[in-house]
């Protein structure tokens, strides 16, 4: 079936319990979809912008009202909406670093960070994580005291994940944070994976940057994000323009640089605003989403030879299994080999795998009720006893 011409219509999360790892945080609410309907047309929201001329001072619709909003929901003091996490990653960046400037991540970091970094032609240094995929205030102090060493200044500045993206474990953010700040070193607090799933206060964290992505957690069309600051760095990374250009003699008002004038304009802004109250509202909620992602967990680990590759008890709904022991048994002598777990698991109403995914792999049961989480617990069971394997009751 086509919605038009030959795009296939996508009825993914209309059909299935969608358990991708990077979908379930920005499926769309109804009222997003229907301001997409509404404000689809490129400029739409710019019908009603007057001098400055900027997107964050726009009244109607209230998308100065919403910046304003944004930046009380992590509680920091100025916001901008930016086209996905990764462009708040650059707006910081080329505010702090200059080429051979060194700057720290961490060994779980997102690729997106690092390019941001190497876009600036900083040296990038990895903070290690431990045996157990964690990264501690501890390994922080000891990497910033060599990275000291190495160029006999502090890193410039230091890009922090709560949640990563490789296992969704939880790192010590505070903690690492209150370890930078003693070396003066500004930290960038990525919350793809946490800001418009779960509470988050930036100020109590005590993060100088707070990067949260709109469609990956934040029910909003792709790509949108957001970047919050402190009135101590804002006049830094939202600098405004100084230039007259030689033969017009243009300026250009108090656009911001390292937001290129606007950000978000029609169907993204529009969608992440529409969602934006339910989002606000689902965040306390975050203990419920934690219930119905360990009773998937504990029925995987009931599979004999499947490894919960992530910490536990989960911290998050985002896991990482190994079911080389399990389900990949199964691939080796299926007809099907490892298409067979896709496969049987889309005869259950389930999507989101990766097809002939049947090693190592992610899924994310953020966003079910009680009931899904349950049935999906019972699925995987299911399959493993339909294909000889030994499931504990």
């Amino acid at each position: 079936m086509k919605c038009t011409g030959t795009i296939d219509v996508r009825d993914v999360d209309e059909s299935s319990i969608n358990i991708d790892p990077i979908q379930v945080g920005g499926r769309l609410t109804p009222d997003a979809m229907k301001a997409l309907i509404a404000y689809g047309d490129g400029y739409s929201v710019c019908d009603q912008c007057r001098k400055p001329f900027r997107l964050d001072y726009i009244r109607t619709p209230p998308i100065a009202q919403f910046h304003r909003d944004l930046a009380s929901f992590v509680n920091m003091e100025i916001a901008r909406v930016v086209p996905g996490a990764r462009r708040g990653f650059q707006a910081v960046a080329d505010a702090f670093i200059s080429p051979g400037d060194p700057v720290l991540i961490t060994a779980l970091s997102h690729y997106t960070e690092v390019l941001a970094i190497e876009g600036r032609g900083g040296v990038i240094r990895e903070i290690p994580k431990t045996g157990s995929n964690i990264i501690t205030s501890e390994q922080a102090a000891q990497k910033i005291e060599e990275v000291t060493r190495e160029f006999h200044r502090s890193p410039t500045l230091l890009f922090l994940d709560h949640f990563d993206y490789q296992y969704g474990n939880r790192h010590d953010v505070a903690g690492i944070i209150r370890v930078a700040h003693q070396y003066d070193i500004p930290v960038l607090y990525n919350g793809a994976y946490s800001v418009g799933i779960m509470p988050v206060d930036g100020k109590k964290i005590g993060a100088d940057f707070v990067v949260g992505s709109g469609h990956k957690s934040m029910a909003a069309p792709a790509p949108s994000g957001m970047l919050a600051t402190t009135s101590e760095w804002a006049g830094r990374v939202f600098r405004t323009t100084g230039v007259t250009t030689d033969v017009t003699k243009r300026t250009f008002g108090i656009k911001e640089i390292g937001m290129m004038g606007c950000t978000l304009m029609g169907v993204t802004l529009m969608g992440m605003m529409a969602s934006f109250p339910h989002v606000r509202e689902r965040v306390t909620h975050w203990e419920e989403e934690l219930a119905n992602g360990r009773k998937v967990v504990d029925a995987l680990m009931s599979i004999e030879g499947t490894l919960i590759k992530s910490e536990y008890p989960r911290n998050h709904t985002l896991t990482r299994v190994d079911t080389t022991g399990s389900f990949d048994r199964v691939a080796q002598v299926h007809k099907k080999r490892g298409f067979f777990f896709s496969s049987a698991l889309k005869g259950k109403g389930i999507a989101g795998i990766i097809p002939g995914a049947t090693k190592v792999w992610k899924f994310n049961t953020y966003g079910m009720t009680g009931s899904q989480a349950e049935y999906l617990a019972a699925v995987f069971r299911d399959i493993a006893r339909e294909n000889g394997l030994a499931v504990t009751d």
